[in-house]
C-alpha cells in the first residue's frame, strides 16, 4: 500500500473556511464537513487573526520567492523577548524604548478589541437567529 500524502490545502480553500467560522458556523460540523482537523481549523484562524489571508500561504514557499522578500519581519526588540533589551550592534535610548513598549501596548489593546467585536457579532447573530416571531395579536409573547 503506498504512503499517503499529506493533504495540502490553498490560500483560497483556508481563508473560505476561516470566514465560515467567523460568520458563525460551529468548527467541529465544519471540520467535518471539510474532513480535516478541527485542531487545523483553529490554527488556521488563529494565523488568519495575526496576518489576514496572507498568513494563510502554504507549507514549503521557497525562501527565494518574491512573497518571502515581501514579508513582514519582527522588530529587533521582538527578537530579543524584551523590549527594554537591546540586540547586538543596536543603541536604544530610553525614549525609544518607552515608545515600542507602548506601541506594544496599543497593539495588544487592538486585537483584543477586535477580539470582542468578533465575540459580539456572532453574539448578536445568534439571538436575532433565535428570537421567534409572534403569531399575531393575543398570541404568547416571542420570549419568556
Amino acid at each position: 500500500m503506498p504512503a499517503q500524502r499529506p493533504r495540502v490545502f490553498s490560500r483560497e480553500f483556508k481563508e473560505a473556511a476561516v470566514r465560515r467560522i467567523l460568520d458563525g458556523e460551529k468548527v467541529r460540523a465544519l471540520a467535518a464537513e471539510l474532513q480535516v482537523w478541527p485542531k487545523l481549523l483553529y490554527h488556521w484562524w488563529n494565523r488568519y487573526e495575526r496576518g489576514g489571508s496572507e498568513a494563510l500561504r502554504p507549507p514549503g514557499r521557497p525562501r527565494g520567492s518574491a512573497a518571502w522578500a515581501e514579508r513582514s519581519r519582527p522588530t529587533p526588540s521582538a527578537q530579543s523577548g524584551k523590549a527594554g533589551i537591546k540586540a547586538k550592534g543596536e543603541h536604544r535610548t530610553p525614549e525609544d524604548v518607552a515608545k515600542s513598549e507602548r506601541v506594544a501596548e496599543l497593539e495588544r489593546k487592538i486585537g483584543q478589541q477586535a477580539l470582542e467585536l468578533d465575540f459580539f457579532a456572532r453574539a448578536l447573530r445568534h439571538v436575532k437567529a433565535s428570537a421567534r416571531p409572534s403569531d399575531g395579536r393575543g398570541a404568547r409573547p416571542s420570549l419568556p
